[in-house]
């Protein structure tokens, strides 16, 4: 099952970055959307909304108080998802986005809420709507894949 998720991840994520051009241009996603420091503010936006926002409550909730591990963590598996260094998965080897959530019961509700603040977050923060919605239509697979039980 892993190796079919994978796979799966994979074609999404090769569609994606056709669909936005990245591979046409030549230039890796990660370098396309400024690389790691551009990340980082995404991810920045990201949680600074989670944490604010009360139409994330429920999203929040499923978090520990202090968000610095889970940002570190999201942008370098973003870093590594979108083609730059791979350090989350050399540090985590043989590791799976979809088990690390596995244990975590995200639900539909919570999965929506994730991808609704990824993407402000994004929109906020990446001036490239093509590249900014290949993500969000990768993004929204692999959320809603975690969604193991109703909202």
């Amino acid at each position: 099952m892993t190796g079919a998720f994978v796979g799966a991840i994979q074609s999404i994520r090769k569609d994606a970055w056709l669909m936005a051009g990245a591979v046409a241009q030549g230039v890796s996603p990660f370098e396309r959307i400024g690389g790691r420091k551009r990340l980082s503010q995404v991810v920045d936006r990201f949680y600074a909304l989670m944490d604010e926002d009360p139409a994330y409550a429920s999203l929040r909730a499923m978090h520990a108080d202090d968000l610095s591990p889970m940002r570190s963590s999201l942008t370098d598996f973003l870093t590594a998802w979108m083609g730059g260094p791979r350090d989350w998965f050399e540090q985590r080897p043989g590791a799976c986005i979809m088990s690390a959530h596995a244990r975590l019961g995200v639900t539909r509700e919570t999965a929506d809420q994730w991808v609704a603040a990824m993407s402000r977050a994004l929109r906020d923060t990446v001036d490239d709507a093509p590249l900014v919605e290949a993500m969000l239509g990768a993004l929204t697979q692999m959320s809603r894949g975690m969604a193991r039980t109703p909202a």
